[in-house]
């Protein structure tokens, strides 16, 4: 039997999805049927992914800090699956570490994910058989410690704490809460960081697949976790991270 990872009929909204990892899970959960809601504060890249897209993506520009977004999300008369990839990462050695920096850290990897997940949930139908779906996109960083990312480490081990009290709260009502874990992709926030010949060396020797991975590995994985293929998985933090975590 073929696993079903139609999304024919569903509404996906995706936080982040102007560039990178957030685009690329866009397009294909677009091209799995579903109608995608995508969200960045960029009009421009919006624009872009629209033109690509065509109807069937719905476009929202705001910050998902704000609380019109999440009062957006709250009021949607239909929401599927809630992709959660909007974040950011600021390299620096722990004691360097400003309050600034942590503040807006937490913000938008933690309480921002927070707030977005609960109007999510409150729009989803759930019930019986209802095929509500949240992913959130964490990192391995999620799942081990690195050198200068002690904010980073912080923010992504505490959604993936976030994912697995959702999942066993929410399964109840028919809606699964998974994340997706993803090594170094070379993104537009990342690409500064790789472009760094001793740091890109380091990335490449400690995965153990010896190459960085794109961002479609990402998306592949979202795609099967709202699926109905997986239809059974909740509480799990898949890994795209080429051996990374396993060493």
């Amino acid at each position: 039997m073929l696993l079903d990872h139609s999304l024919m009929g569903r509404t996906a909204l995706v936080t982040g999805a102007g560039k990178g990892i957030g685009r690329a899970c866009a397009v294909a959960l677009a091209q799995a049927g579903a109608h995608v809601i995508a969200v960045s504060r960029t009009q421009s890249d919006l624009d872009d992914l629209q033109a690509e897209l065509g109807a069937s993506v719905e476009t929202w520009r705001y910050d998902v800090e704000d609380t019109a977004f999440h009062r957006r999300v709250e009021g949607l008369n239909r929401l599927d699956v809630l992709v959660n990839n909007a974040g950011t990462n600021a390299p620096m050695p722990f004691v360097d570490v400003d309050e600034s920096t942590l503040d807006r850290l937490m913000a938008l990897n933690v309480r921002s994910v927070f707030l977005t997940s609960q109007a999510g949930v409150r729009a989803m139908s759930g019930g019986e058989g209802s095929q509500g779906a949240i992913i959130n996109i964490t990192s391995q960083m999620g799942h081990v410690g690195s050198p200068n990312r002690t904010v980073y480490c912080m923010t992504k081990h505490a959604i993936e704490g976030l994912t697995k009290a959702l999942a066993v709260e929410l399964a109840p009502a028919g809606i699964r809460v998974n994340s997706v874990a993803p090594t170094f992709i070379e993104t537009p926030l990342t690409l500064p960081m790789l472009n760094d010949p001793e740091f890109a060396a380091f990335v490449q020797r400690s995965i153990p697949m010896g190459k960085m991975g794109r961002v479609e590995d990402v998306a592949a994985a979202v795609l099967y976790l709202a699926s109905p293929g997986a239809g059974m998985v909740t509480g799990h933090s898949l890994l795209v991270d080429g051996g990374w975590t396993a060493q």
